[in-house]
């Protein structure tokens, strides 16, 4: 019990930073750092916790790696945006879009959404650029296109056989890809229906206010393959020779200015107008976070706890994986922690339950959608310049349809 009320405390520490216009990197850390003093984290604990990770982990898991790797490609996602922006190349981006898409609505949600097939850590900047010169053309709120980029980007995690959650989740209970992914889509489904209602159909100006002359069809599509080719060069390196996506990204922008013929006086003013030394804070202090929990042992003693209070099956089944996906904003790790409990209530192999499976899949999306200690939600907010509270107010409704998606799934095919 003591360990959700010490969590809950550094949360509310977090909110409490953020009311006072402390930087969300800054809050974020210093939220960090108070969990650690609320669970008694001592700095030998902490070591002997980063130590372990070494050991036990491969590299590319460990924090001090996730530290650099992320933080090195949310600042380049940033260089590329001004780089981008210095070169026209968005805004001609934008009028490409509505002219091959038609419809404002769906190119929004059509960039999140291609981008959240690339499982990377911190991947929701390469569609977050896009989105926001889209939205500002548009003339839509910075929180609206904001909560429109982090709730598409995730649509794909609970079928997507590259997040590493769902293969995982297939050997654990013995169930064939088919049935999981029969079962999970509904998920998907009703996220993104439910998505398409709350944030696409409300808050977008009248098309006529957005007037702009028509364009040939082959200028569109010149224009739109001129500002995606750098995403679509980051997302082959990484899938086709497992480049981590920030090498990937700083190649893209080398190759972009080279190919625009950028002055190599110009290269230095535009590394130097992306760099923010914020997200450097954001990122480690949602590692920082995710650490502490660790070396405290927290998740293990709300575990224990949830199972101790005899919470009733369905409600546990939810509720687990939902407050671990919402203390850790992770889905692997939550996946790892929660999951394995949930396996006596839904069985395994061809006596799984599959639709108890997807309940329990439908709460750690609930979790992961509405905690601040999300990466992708702290990077949204302080990306395009709006609050945590604002994105969570627009993703509330869709994360309450699949809720009920994962529910109804329970009720027909538990």
């Amino acid at each position: 019990m003591y360990a959700l009320i010490a969590m809950a405390t550094s949360l509310l520490l977090l909110v409490v930073l953020l009311r006072l216009k402390v930087k969300l990197g800054r809050s974020m850390l210093l939220a960090a750092v108070g969990l650690a003093i609320l669970l008694g984290v001592s700095p030998t604990e902490f070591w002997r916790a980063v130590v372990e990770e070494w050991r036990a982990k491969p590299l590319s898991q460990t924090t001090g790696y996730l530290f650099v790797t992320l933080t090195a490609l949310v600042i380049l996602v940033n260089v590329l945006g001004v780089a981008m922006r210095e070169t026209g190349v968005s805004q001609r981006l934008v009028s490409a879009l509505q002219g091959l898409f038609k419809s404002r609505r769906f190119a929004l949600a059509a960039i999140p959404m291609m981008m959240g097939m690339l499982p990377t850590p911190g991947g929701i900047m390469l569609s977050a650029p896009m989105v926001r010169d889209l939205g500002d053309h548009i003339g839509i709120d910075r929180s609206h296109s904001a909560a429109i980029n982090f709730f598409f980007r995730h649509q794909w995690e609970t079928v997507w056989p590259l997040f590493p959650a769902v293969p995982l989740i297939q050997g654990m209970f013995g169930i064939s890809a088919f049935v999981l992914i029969s079962h999970n889509i509904a998920l998907t489904l009703a996220g993104t229906l439910a998505g398409a209602v709350f944030l696409l159909l409300r808050g977008i100006p009248p098309k006529d206010r957005q007037a702009s002359p028509k364009t040939k069809l082959s200028d569109d599509v010149r224009n739109f393959v001129g500002a995606f080719w750098p995403i679509v060069l980051v997302a082959t390196l990484y899938a086709a020779l497992d480049i981590p996506p920030a090498i990937g990204v700083l190649a893209a922008i080398v190759a972009f200015l080279a190919f625009h013929r950028v002055s190599l006086d110009r290269w230095r003013k535009i590394f130097k107008a992306g760099v923010n030394c914020d997200f450097a804070f954001l990122v480690l202090g949602a590692l920082l976070f995710k650490l502490n929990l660790q070396a405290g042992q927290a998740v293990d003693s709300v575990v224990a706890f949830l199972t101790e209070m005899n919470v009733p099956t369905h409600l546990l089944i939810f509720l687990l994986p939902m407050l671990v996906g919402f203390l850790t904003g992770l889905t692997m790790p939550s996946v790892a922690i929660t999951f394995p409990f949930l396996m006596p209530f839904i069985g395994t192999g061809a006596e799984a339950k599959v639709g108890l499976e997807t309940l329990a899949f439908s709460g750690l999306v609930c979790g992961l959608l509405t905690t601040p200690v999300h990466l992708c939600m702290a990077l949204s907010a302080s990306y395009f310049e709006t609050s945590l509270a604002k994105i969570l107010v627009r993703v509330i409704g869709p994360v309450i349809f699949i809720a009920g998606a994962g529910a109804l799934m329970a009720v027909f095919f538990g």
